[in-house]
């Protein structure tokens, strides 16, 4: 007995095609649902610090005259500054630059008049020295023609500055693994693995400020050194862990 072959109509193979790629996509897509919904993640922040020794000094003063006219002050103050600039360049200070230039008329407005008595004139630049040779180095400039100092502020080097960012993010780091140990351990889970790691900054430190009442050249002694002190660096980090 030969048997004779079937043959489906065209329409028909697509159609019982078509109903199979639905079937498997019914059977997979809720699986793949449920893996999802399963997943769980716990977020947890971590901080971290490093303290570092600030080694240089960042130093502004200049050159304040009084005189009748503005074309005497203008000479005295440009030949003043010169002596001083010429001073900091002797001793090699890093980052010199001017910071302000001024003339202005000084008035007296006693008995509810304004007289005009002359003009005032400044002239500053800022500098940076290593910090244990700040002390002689603001006397001498006193003796060069400075006659005022505006601020003193300390900080550590752009090198050491980033290797303690560095430490603070690893820091921070632990801190926010330890932390969600703690969490995890308390609750009975087990935690799966790092899904997502966010830093949060390191942040660089602000300068520490000495304030130009402290440092009047009429009053002030720098016959012992300068101490800077230290800076503190700080870092966040944010990891979710799925477990």
């Amino acid at each position: 007995m030969k048997l004779s072959q079937i043959t489906l109509p065209r329409q028909s193979f697509w159609l019982m095609l078509a109903s199979c790629s639905i079937l498997n996509l019914a059977l997979i897509n809720p699986a793949m649902s449920q893996e999802q919904q399963m997943l769980r993640t716990l977020l947890v922040t971590g901080q971290g610090s490093e303290m570092i020794p600030t080694t240089l000094t960042r130093v502004q003063l200049g050159v304040e005259i009084r005189g009748k006219t503005a074309i005497e002050v203008q000479q005295k103050i440009a030949k003043q500054s010169s002596s001083v600039v010429d001073f900091l360049r002797s001793r090699n200070v890093e980052q010199l630059q001017t910071t302000g230039i001024q003339l202005q008329p000084n008035y007296d407005y006693s008995n509810n008049q304004r007289q005009l008595l002359g003009y005032i004139g400044t002239n500053t630049v800022s500098f940076r020295i290593k910090t244990e040779q700040i002390g002689s180095l603001i006397d001498d400039a006193v003796k060069a023609g400075a006659t005022r100092i505006d601020g003193v502020s300390f900080t550590a080097t752009e090198e050491a500055i980033a290797e303690a960012q560095k430490e603070a993010l690893r820091q921070a780091t632990l801190d926010a693994q330890q932390q969600s140990d703690a969490v995890l351990k308390a609750l009975n889970f087990t935690a799966n693995q790092v899904v997502r790691i966010s830093i949060n900054g390191a942040n660089v430190p602000v300068p520490r400020m000495i304030q130009a009442d402290q440092l009047s050249s009429k009053s002030a002694s720098f016959s012992t050194p300068v101490i800077g002190g230290e800076q503190t660096v700080q870092a966040s980090v944010t990891l979710e862990i799925s477990y």
